[in-house]
């Protein structure tokens, strides 16, 4: 029978491999039983019991592994695989920030970049910080759409993900703050079953400073986030969220199981299951995964 908790590490293989020392440690953290491999030198589960009153907490846990460059994620065994995947795409599910690039080739960059950063870190509300940072494009030329996306690059296990999780009949989609312009490539690119975004409005080949539709914020993340669990017939607990900035706090917090990916430091206060070092890959393994059963092509 087994235990009702489990504590899932990943490395960074980029930095080396799991190194058994941090294992160790991991286990006396937790009082856990041997480790079941779930990717050699990369990720392992150690199974475990419950978390009584003075056992370790899983900040706790998190901050003495991290010298090691290793992610913990301290988790219910129940219903770990998940039926929905919701993730943001900026930084999550592509390295960098596609409005922030635009901006940088056509000379705005840094006004563009300070408002993203405020808005990323919780200073100034996504409506407010989209409005003012598209303004800013009226009058480009839409032609910088095609530049950008030349350059943009899938994070590390972004396909694996979204493929394996769709394996195993769990509904995908990407729901973010930048452009449908991107979000439709990066779905089709990924394998995503939908995708969400904000409308760049274009006239006669130049972006016109505003949006064509209604902003896609925070609330409308986790609107998003309760739609698909709805269709899917699954109750909240049986979703996994993924993103880096304030923007995704809701739906973050909302999900069984929500990641705060690489995250802004406003965000991992509030969430406390972060991916600090390792890609995409680990979102699979805190859900029992092992590396054999990834969809790779």
């Amino acid at each position: 029978m087994s235990l009702p908790s489990v504590l899932t590490l990943i490395a960074d293989r980029k930095a080396g491999p799991l190194k058994p020392e941090a294992i160790d440690v991991a286990r006396s953290l937790v009082k856990g039983k041997a480790p079941i491999v779930l990717s050699e030198g990369e990720a392992v589960d150690i199974p475990c019991p419950t978390p009584g009153p003075g056992a370790a907490s899983a900040a706790t846990i998190r901050a003495t592994l991290a010298p090691y460059q290793v992610d913990t994620l301290l988790l219910k065994t129940r219903g770990r695989r998940k039926a929905v995947l919701v993730a943001d795409m900026d930084s999550t599910v592509v390295t960098g920030e596609t409005l922030d690039e635009m901006a940088a080739a056509l000379g705005v960059g840094e006004q563009v970049a300070t408002i993203t950063r405020a808005s990323m870190n919780g200073e100034i509300d996504f409506e407010t910080s989209i409005e003012q940072r598209v303004a800013l494009l009226a009058g480009k030329s839409a032609s910088v759409l095609e530049d950008v996306w030349q350059n943009v690059t899938l994070t590390n296990g972004a396909k694996e993900l979204v493929q394996t999780m769709r394996k195993h009949n769990a509904r995908t989609a990407l729901v973010s703050g930048g452009f449908t312009w991107f979000t439709q490539r990066v779905a089709e690119l990924c394998g995503f079953d939908e995708n969400h975004g904000n409308i760049l409005e274009i006239v006669d080949g130049k972006m016109t400073g505003k949006l064509g539709g209604p902003v896609l914020g925070p609330d409308a993340k986790l609107t998003h986030l309760e739609a698909l669990t709805t269709e899917r017939g699954v109750q909240l607990r049986a979703a996994l969220t993924t993103g880096d900035g304030a923007n995704d706090i809701p739906m973050l917090a909302s999900a069984g199981l929500g990641l705060a990916f690489h995250a802004k430091p406003n965000v991992k206060k509030v969430i406390g299951t972060q991916i600090n070092f390792s890609g995409l890959r680990a979102h699979l393994f805190a859900q029992g995964y092992r590396a054999a059963d990834f969809v790779t092509d």
